[in-house]
């Protein structure tokens, strides 16, 4: 997918950018010919001769040299490349992209350049979380800035979270994507919903499930970036919006409902949330209080309140539904304590849809809320069991499915 095409790489001064050398190697390997600006900061991590060995193309890095710059160079380096990739882009470079300075060749030649840019955010989990970074960030968006991860797990600092630079496969990947047909999904439209929903008991307490809606930000993220105009409905999550997607935050199950039909008509619905079965059937307007007011303390032997419940409306069922808004393409979750497959393939049939991933969140497995999981896809009586992987792994390999479902025009 990326034979013959020519790559601008930007490197720029994070610990990650060790991992740009393994990515020129496999783009090579590909038949794609790599041309590199390396930034100052990149250059304390890496050398230029090293990156100049493995691309076999001289390594630039001075906007004022007098050599290239007599051919005004760092336009020549953005007009002659398919595409722009800036691996890692650091938080410090997100914002001069954002604010569009022009202090170094990098900078300069991303100003100059009419292709379009595939970044790799790589940086610490509260700057990549920063409200700054978070609007740098969605300005580039908006000027249709492409981007590939970042992922979650160790990061350079020794703390753990969301920051740690794609890996060289998914970058890979991503740039595949990019050139087999620009936008695959282009032209199609995805719900994806994901995270808990939260249910009232009074104005403090509620019922809720320990879903970290990892795995739907991801799908969504995937799909989008596939080319599909992508809305997400989420729960209440610590994760960041995925870039590219559209997002809805909601809390209650029927609040949920009510963005999810708001969205349509879609051509695929993915229903990872999950949705709370129940909700109290008369919340209670003030905090429930052990005993009357006035009262310190507890009476002894006090009975708890009786909490009365209802059951929520059925989401998957409901988008599942035969009739002209129904999507294309409908996926549900299935997560199980025990007999995965068999309660999977029961709920297929339960609720209509057309696929179902089921994933096993027992206690041992530890995979609720974690950053790996082990799903089966089943499409009717096909059980597709999938090696354990990374959540971001799951939704990239369900996204390429659902991209060969929906091959060919809107």
């Amino acid at each position: 997918m990326v034979s013959g095409k020519r790559i601008l790489l930007i490197v720029t001064g994070g610990i990650a950018a060790y991992k740009s050398l393994d990515l020129v190697r496999r783009l090579r390997q590909g038949g794609a010919s790599v041309r590199a600006i390396l930034t100052k900061g990149g250059a304390e991590f890496i050398t230029p001769l090293s990156l100049a060995a493995i691309s076999g193309e001289k390594v630039y890095g001075d906007l004022f040299s007098l050599t290239d710059e007599s051919e005004m160079g760092h336009i020549r380096l953005s007009r002659q490349a398919d595409l722009v990739v800036v691996a890692p882009a650091t938080a410090d470079f997100i914002a001069k992209m954002a604010m569009g300075l022009a202090d170094d060749l990098a900078s300069t030649a991303l100003l100059a350049t009419d292709k379009d840019v595939l970044i790799a955010p790589a940086m610490n989990e509260k700057m990549w979380q920063h409200p700054a970074t978070r609007q740098n960030m969605a300005a580039l968006e908006g000027r249709g800035v492409l981007s590939v991860g970042p992922g979650a797990g160790d990061l350079a600092c020794g703390e753990e979270g969301w920051g740690r630079m794609a890996e060289v496969p998914e970058i890979i990947e991503a740039i595949g994507a990019y050139f087999s047909t620009g936008a695959p999904l282009s032209g199609r439209r995805a719900l994806v919903t994901s995270g808990p929903t939260i249910e009232a008991i009074d104005p403090v307490r509620f019922i809720s499930n320990r879903s970290s809606g990892k795995q739907g930000h991801a799908i969504a993220q995937a799909l989008a970036r596939l080319g599909a105009e992508t809305t997400l409905i989420a729960g209440p999550v610590s994760e960041p919006d995925p870039a590219g997607v559209d997002v809805v935050h909601i809390e209650t199950a029927a609040d949920m409902l009510s963005a999810c039909e708001e969205a349509l008509p879609v051509d695929v619905a993915v229903c990872a949330a999950a949705v709370s079965d129940w909700r109290v059937k008369n919340p209670a307007t003030r905090k429930i209080k052990k005993s009357p007011p006035g009262q310190k303390g507890g009476k002894k032997g006090e009975k708890p309140p009786v909490i009365a419940l209802e059951e929520n409306p059925d989401i998957l069922a409901r988008l599942s539904a035969p009739g002209n808004m129904r999507p294309a393409l409908v996926i549900g979750f299935a997560a199980e304590t025990e007999d995965c497959v068999d309660n999977a393939k029961a709920k297929l049939v339960a609720k209509g849809c057309d696929w179902i991933v089921a994933n096993d969140v027992s206690a041992e497995t530890g995979i609720l809320g974690g950053d790996d999981n082990t799903v089966h896809l089943i499409i009717g009586s096909v059980v597709e069991s999938w090696p354990k992987m990374s959540k971001q792994a799951v939704a990239e390999r369900l996204a390429t499915r659902i991209r060969d479902h929906l091959a060919g025009p809107p």
